[in-house]
């Protein structure tokens, strides 16, 4: 191998299409499926365990990256459920009919559309619970607090620091330039390029009410759009991030689809 430059993503050498050769990609099934989870689970409305699982299942909805906990019926306290109206807003997952939605009743408190059937016979026996934000109190897999939705077991997310020329424009203007991130992979998405604030032009920016949460990252609670757009998010940061992805405290990302970010010279994502 002789000594060179290194090649430019847009130069990326692929293989030849050929009969016995496929692209791999992350596997979204056209159909229902589902895995078993060895995980204890629990749902929370203060101090009651509404669904108390040592059995739960994963199961996926044709097309979808994101899994749901099913539970069989007798880990749920059934007593507590009645017949109820699918959510006004809308929550991040059946994204399919239910057959049944079920308010859930603690003392005083109603909480609407808090569990769900699926309209599939062969779930039948099952129930989900939504994790959408502010429905029940807490979940917890284990004793860790999770959030957001269930994690996929063959998703990864790794984080690697990076010394590749990261620039970041919006229009003409440059919004942040450095050689010092830490890129996350993320199976089945496009990397993101978390920067040193040093390294950001914070006079181009406008810090905006915003909250996010990821299950594999934690909360994302900071967040900027362009100081002379202040209706569109461009930025964000997880000033405590779960960690498993400690490397990515504070620092900020851009999304690539609203700005330009370049890697090396080479656009990436679209803008």
């Amino acid at each position: 191998m002789t000594s060179q430059s290194s090649p430019a993503v847009a130069d990326r050498v692929e293989p030849r299409a050929d009969e016995g050769l496929e692209r791999r990609r992350p596997v979204q099934a056209a159909t229902w499926t589902w895995e078993p989870s060895e995980r204890w689970v629990r749902g929370w409305v203060g101090d009651l365990a509404v669904v108390d699982s040592r059995r739960p299942i994963l199961v996926w909805e044709p097309g979808a990256k994101v899994p749901e906990y099913g539970y069989p019926l007798a880990d749920a306290w059934r007593d507590l459920l009645v017949p109820g109206e699918p959510p006004a807003s809308s929550y991040y997952r059946p994204r399919v009919p239910a057959r049944q939605w079920y308010d859930l009743v603690v003392g005083d408190r109603r909480i609407e559309a808090a569990a769900w059937t699926w309209d599939v016979d062969a779930l039948d026996g099952f129930i989900a619970f939504t994790w959408y934000p502010g429905v029940l109190d807490r979940w917890t897999e284990e004793e860790e607090r999770v959030f957001a939705h269930p994690r996929d077991p063959r998703n990864r997310v790794d984080t690697l620091p990076s010394t590749r020329r990261i620039v970041v424009t919006d229009g003409d203007r440059v919004l942040a330039d450095s050689t010092a991130s830490v890129v996350v992979y993320e199976t089945g998405l496009v990397p993101r390029y978390y920067l040193p604030r040093e390294d950001v032009d914070w006079s181009a920016l406008r810090e905006i009410n915003r909250w996010s949460e990821c299950p594999y990252k934690g909360e994302a609670t900071d967040y900027w759009a362009a100081a002379d757009r202040p209706e569109r998010e461009i930025a964000w940061s997880y000033p405590e991030p779960l960690p498993a992805v400690a490397a990515i405290a504070g620092r900020v990302a851009f999304y690539s689809e609203r700005v330009t970010v370049e890697v090396d010279g080479i656009p990436v994502g679209s803008a």
